[in-house]
């Protein structure tokens, strides 16, 4: 989140041109959250690979049959830096961003609306009760426009999260085009079988409501506090 929010920080600054007063329009909003977005890919990339390695070391690959090199692990990861030194070992630097072409193309969309819900909904919200003041949001309207940012945030990219999971966790497929294929012919194998590119989007849904109203709360409480308010 700390990078996150610095990349946005930084290239919303570039935005303004200089001048920090200027007040960004959404889009500008949006597009500055899409840079900051390209920023964090290079950083949940090689993370969520780790994670979703750890996740299912003890079970198949979906989608495929598992790979002779899935088949020849050794031993169980104790751990991530564990499997990240392994991983490099056996891959190079290029297997620590496996999968790095759809996270882009997940995370950029992402942040754009991201950043653009969270921001369109604390003006709608100042708009409507404090007279177009932001700075007057009360703390629940905050979580109110925090928790709406995590929706915003996950119903562009869900399709793209699938196919990068389902690509880091199954070494057979040899591009993310290939994983993509083997989605959408899954997808239209039988009725009800489009549900593969929202597999867990409920519990999704569910968690992005409260993680991301605490996380824009306590990064407006810390903006405030670092500026003396």
């Amino acid at each position: 989140n700390a990078v996150m929010f610095a990349a946005n920080g930084h290239f919303r600054r570039m935005l303004q041109g200089g001048d920090e007063s200027r007040v960004l329009s959404i889009v500008e909003i949006g597009c500055a959250g899409s840079m900051a977005g390209g920023v964090m890919a290079f950083v949940n990339c090689p993370v969520e690979l780790l994670k979703v390695k750890l996740q299912t070391q003890y079970a198949p690959a979906a989608g495929a049959v598992a790979s002779l090199a899935e088949k020849q692990v050794s031993k169980p990861y104790k751990g991530v830096l564990d499997a990240g030194i392994r991983t490099f070992r056996q891959q190079g630097l290029r297997g620590l961003y496996r999968g790095m072409d759809i996270t882009l193309l997940r995370d950029v969309p992402s942040y754009f609306t991201y950043f653009v819900t969270y921001e369109g909904g604390k003006r709608i919200l100042a708009h409507l009760n404090h007279g177009g003041h932001v700075e007057s949001l009360t703390t629940p309207e905050l979580l109110l426009a925090g928790g709406i940012a995590g929706f915003g945030a996950w119903i562009p990219c869900y399709p793209q999260d699938v196919v990068k999971s389902r690509m880091q966790s199954n070494l057979s497929y040899s591009s993310t085009l290939e994983c993509f294929r083997s989605l959408l012919k899954e997808s239209q194998s039988g009725k009800g079988n489009w549900k593969v590119w929202f597999k867990g989007f409920g519990p999704t849904m569910a968690r992005a409501f409260p993680a991301n109203a605490a996380t824009f709360f306590f990064y407006e409480m810390t903006m405030k506090f670092m500026k003396g308010e």
